[in-house]
């Protein structure tokens, strides 16, 4: 299923982070976590694919991605931040990615928290946000993806943590073996993982050898 949709608006969250908020056809569904592939509805554009998680509530009337462009090089996230609203872009079906299976800790790389943006809103607009964590690494504090939103938040705890921003009065290290050691000293409960793939790949060893359950790690795959 293809589906072209208009761009209602884009919304600035950071430098070089956009909500882009669109129409919502009749009938399209999604939970939170979930994700399809989009195009940009423009020639030469529209067989470029790339998956993009849904960041507003379920129940929206309208359809919201939170996408990070990335300008060094001219790829689909940096073309995509030339539009505005009128133009469209192409949906496809819906697919599974992260899905919440109880409280626990949300990790999260860059813009790897955009998997866990609707997740969280969803169980504060229900809520259920008591016991869960985020906690998010990014290169500067003006990285930080919807950082007032995740603080208001009440229920979430939030920790950030930083690696190339000294200036910065916020944590300043590396989601390692030692950054698990001494900030998350509860391995039993659940993880959930998004970021770069090798990040990722780290965390779930990292996990895994401090003895954390792996059934209780969930990840983007």
């Amino acid at each position: 299923m293809e589906t072209s949709v208009r761009i209602l608006d884009t919304i600035p969250v950071t430098h070089n982070v956009r909500h882009y908020r669109l129409e919502r056809p009749k009938g399209y569904d999604f939970t939170p976590g979930q994700a399809t592939e989009v195009s940009i509805d423009r020639d030469d554009w529209r067989d470029r694919k790339r998956p993009f998680t849904f960041t507003c509530l379920p129940d929206a009337d309208t359809l919201e991605f939170t996408i990070k462009s990335y300008f060094d090089h001219t790829g689909v996230t940096n073309e995509l931040w030339s539009l505005g609203a009128g133009d469209h872009l192409i949906l496809r079906d819906v697919w599974g990615t992260i899905q919440y299976k109880g409280p626990g800790t949300f990790i999260a790389g860059g813009a790897g928290v955009t998997p866990f943006i609707a997740i969280l809103r969803h169980l504060n607009a229900t809520g259920k946000l008591a016991g869960n964590r985020l906690i998010a690494s990014h290169r500067t504090e003006q990285d930080i993806i919807l950082r007032d939103e995740f603080e208001a938040m009440e229920g979430l705890d939030v920790l950030w943590t930083l690696t190339e921003d000294p200036k910065s009065s916020l944590l300043q290290e590396r989601i390692d073996a030692g950054f698990l050691e001494n900030h998350v000293p509860d391995l039993n409960q659940n993880f959930y993982l998004c970021g770069p793939d090798p990040m990722v790949k780290d965390l779930r060893g990292l996990l895994d050898e401090a003895g954390a359950d792996v059934g209780n790690v969930t990840w983007e795959k």
